[in-house]
């Protein structure tokens, strides 16, 4: 029995043959060229048959690549049709994303975007939290999915990686750290730093903060504390590079702290069909 054509390839095909040129179709979807190759090789071995002459200047259709186009372009209309139909029925569905910090703003806005696409009949709302839960509201149940940052403990969730970060301590320009090239945890050991608040996730403590049980640490809930914190009385905050900051203060990178992923995350146990359209966007699959 013949396999069923994967509509992703499909589409694949139709970017490489709109483009006529492999490199631009994988700008065009976002992804690197090896990958797309590979795809339309899989849809050449499918079919049995070459699909494009591969040229100097790029790609054109063989004879067998003109049939399929000329099918598949309605094919993936009629699809995208259908998607659209069914999700307007499901109109008043609504997908709860959770927020650490900042990073709705910094992830989240192309993801969204795609989504509605996708899923045009369906009202996204979005729940921020403070730094004192790293899973945003999802272990909690108050959302279904989250945007946040690694690591934490990630037990019976399932994670997809959008971008790594290296991290950094964030120091008033003042101070004599702010002149080097990189320093470390170790060596700003004494030191003031924030601490999180009781019953933080452990692992994410350990990891974003260096202070001791000692009560002079000063207590923050939100970035923007921390930052103020650093410039007001000098308290360290390890921070993505990446992390807009204030004036007067700068981000040194720290040599032994692992970079931070920021992530996806849901609930590993039967994802709703909403769920895993949008986890989709962020694994690349369609």
């Amino acid at each position: 029995m013949a396999r069923a054509v994967e509509l992703r390839l499909l589409r694949y095909f139709v970017t490489v043959a709109t483009e006529r040129h492999v490199g631009r179709a994988a700008q065009r979807l976002h992804m690197t060229q090896p990958p797309l190759s590979r795809a339309i090789q899989q849809l050449e071995t499918e079919f049995g048959a070459a699909l494009f002459d591969r040229t100097p200047h790029g790609v054109e259709l063989t004879r067998a690549g003109q049939v399929l186009m000329e099918d598949a372009v309605p094919l993936l209309d009629q699809a995208d049709r259908l998607r659209l139909r069914v999700t307007r029925a499901a109109d008043g569905a609504v997908l709860r994303l959770g927020s650490l910090a900042d990073t709705a703003d910094q992830a989240g806005h192309d993801l969204v975007a795609a989504f509605r696409r996708r899923q045009p009949g369906v009202e996204i709302t979005v729940v921020e939290t403070d730094l004192s839960d790293p899973t945003a509201g999802l272990r909690a149940g108050r959302v279904d999915l989250a945007l946040t940052r690694t690591p934490f403990s990630d037990d019976g969730l399932a994670v997809a990686t959008i971008r790594t970060d290296p991290v950094g301590v964030v120091v008033a320009a003042a101070d004599p750290v702010a002149t080097q090239e990189s320093t470390t945890v170790a060596a700003l050991a004494g030191r003031t730093w924030i601490r999180l608040p009781d019953g933080t996730d452990p692992v994410w403590a350990a990891y974003w903060t260096a202070a001791d049980d000692r009560p002079h640490h000063p207590l923050a809930r939100t970035i923007q504390e921390c930052l103020r914190s650093a410039a007001w009385n000098g308290t360290l905050v390890i921070a993505p590079l990446s992390q807009a900051l204030p004036g007067g203060l700068v981000c040194v990178p720290l040599a032994d702290r692992p970079p931070s992923r920021v992530v996806l995350a849901w609930r590993a146990s039967q994802p709703s069909p909403l769920v895993r359209s949008f986890a989709r966007l962020v694994s690349g699959a369609s």
